[in-house]
């Protein structure tokens, strides 16, 4: 039976995809015919949380998708209407078992956040512990396998009828992002990957940064309890001079702990944008939200390693070798051609942050995205194609390159002894 209802329920939803886009080819007859980008972008939006997280998925991929697409789609939002607390509270009465007054003395009804796969709540478990509980929306499931599968099918169909479109497969693609959804919508990996994390803390000693402690008896697949974290986004320098007095020392702290993950860690936070990253009452870090997490091979980290080695001394026929060892080509790439590309890159990055000028906190994400796309435009006019993981990797250095210019605009961070994984 369940089948049944899951195909019924699959083929309204194919109808509701058919339904957005045929909208949209109205409007777009009638005149209303924004640029491209800007109209997937939209659509995207109208289609839900499969399609938003595919632009953020694109946004996050310059190493996939054209630049304009790229940029147009950091304006994704994953912002959507709270569900009513009542559906919020049947959710979680359905998936512990039992009564939710047995577990939590109060839920606040008004939701802390809501997006496409989940909604937060603050609450307070019966022994006093202040949480925060992630909830599934209903259905979210099954819209994804929906929609991935006819994703899926619609770009093996366009392989097929225009083999040249890139030799990027589409199909392929659409499988990567379907195996990080999928993971997304499992809280039980997120709750793992929160206690890997806290392990890997333990086991390096490292006291000054922490991350929630998961309550496994209020955890399901469906919902995830959390410790709730007070404190502020790590680009909040005046509200971090009130917890720490050395906001340097808390930057330092933040890139010394992602980078140890990058070699003690089974896995890297590949989502380090300030609201992820806060500054808590007592001074330490605080890294949240594991739902996007990646794996790097030792090989592959060896040559991000080199590359970022080569980066802090100038030595761009270095980067230009890594660079080479990190891509996949089918093409022979000239190092000394590509080190000359990289040279004048690395020209106009310097004159794009002058020293002199006070750093812009909300530019950041703006930078960051487009020298990642300069860097990777560099490598692929050379016949390089890059991993993901590449552009997750690199998109994390220059978010943390980004926060260096706003709490520590005097730091080198090249030069700097107390950056250990840099020396």
């Amino acid at each position: 039976m369940g089948a049944v209802t899951n195909g019924i329920k699959g083929a309204f939803r194919i109808g509701q995809t058919l339904s957005v886009l045929g909208r949209t080819g109205v409007n777009w007859v009638r005149g209303d015919r924004p640029p491209a980008p800007k109209l997937l972008r939209q659509t995207f939006e109208s289609l839900g949380a499969t399609y938003i997280k595919l632009g953020q998925f694109i946004a996050s991929s310059p190493t996939f998708f054209p630049k304009e697409y790229v940029e147009e789609f950091q304006f994704c939002l994953d912002k959507t209407p709270s569900l009513p607390f009542s559906v919020i509270k049947k959710i979680i009465r359905d998936e512990l078992g039992r009564p939710i007054d047995q577990v939590y003395s109060e839920i606040d009804p008004v939701a802390l956040a809501s997006a496409s796969i989940a909604q937060v709540h603050a609450a307070r478990l019966l022994t006093g512990e202040e949480v925060v509980i992630k909830v599934q929306k209903p259905g979210v499931e099954n819209i994804l396998l929906t929609d991935l599968n006819f994703l899926y099918l619609s770009a093996r169909m366009l392989e097929t009828l225009a083999p040249k479109l890139s030799w990027t497969s589409m199909s392929g693609i659409v499988d990567e992002i379907q195996k990080t959804m999928m993971e997304e919508c499992d809280f039980i990996k997120e709750a793992n990957n929160l206690k890997v994390f806290w392990e890997f803390l333990q086991n390096t000693h490292n006291e000054d940064a922490t991350v929630p402690r998961v309550y496994e008896h209020c955890s399901t697949r469906r919902i995830l309890t959390m410790e709730r974290f007070h404190g502020v986004p790590l680009t909040d320098l005046e509200s971090i001079r009130g917890f720490s007095r050395d906001p340097e020392r808390t930057l330092i702290t933040a890139m010394n702990t992602w980078f140890a993950s990058l070699t003690q860690c089974e896995f890297f936070h590949a989502d380090v944008h300030a609201g992820n990253l806060m500054v808590l009452e007592d001074g330490r870090v605080g890294f949240i939200d594991f739902g996007i997490v990646g794996r790097i091979r030792p090989d592959t980290w060896q040559a991000v390693s080199d590359f970022i080695s080569a980066i802090m001394v100038g030595n761009f026929d270095g980067m230009a070798d890594a660079m080479i060892r990190i891509g996949v080509t089918r093409h022979t790439v000239r190092v000394d051609d590509l080190s000359a590309d990289l040279q004048r890159l690395y020209r106009q990055m310097d004159r794009m942050v002058p020293d002199d000028v006070p750093y812009q906190a909300e530019q950041a994400e703006d930078d960051v995205n487009n020298i990642l796309m300069d860097m990777v435009k560099v490598g692929e006019s050379h016949g390089l194609h890059f991993p993901r993981e590449f552009a997750l990797l690199l998109k994390q250095f220059l978010y943390f390159d980004r926060y260096v210019h706003i709490l520590a605009p005097e730091m080198d961070v090249f030069m700097d002894e107390r950056l250990t994984m840099l020396h």
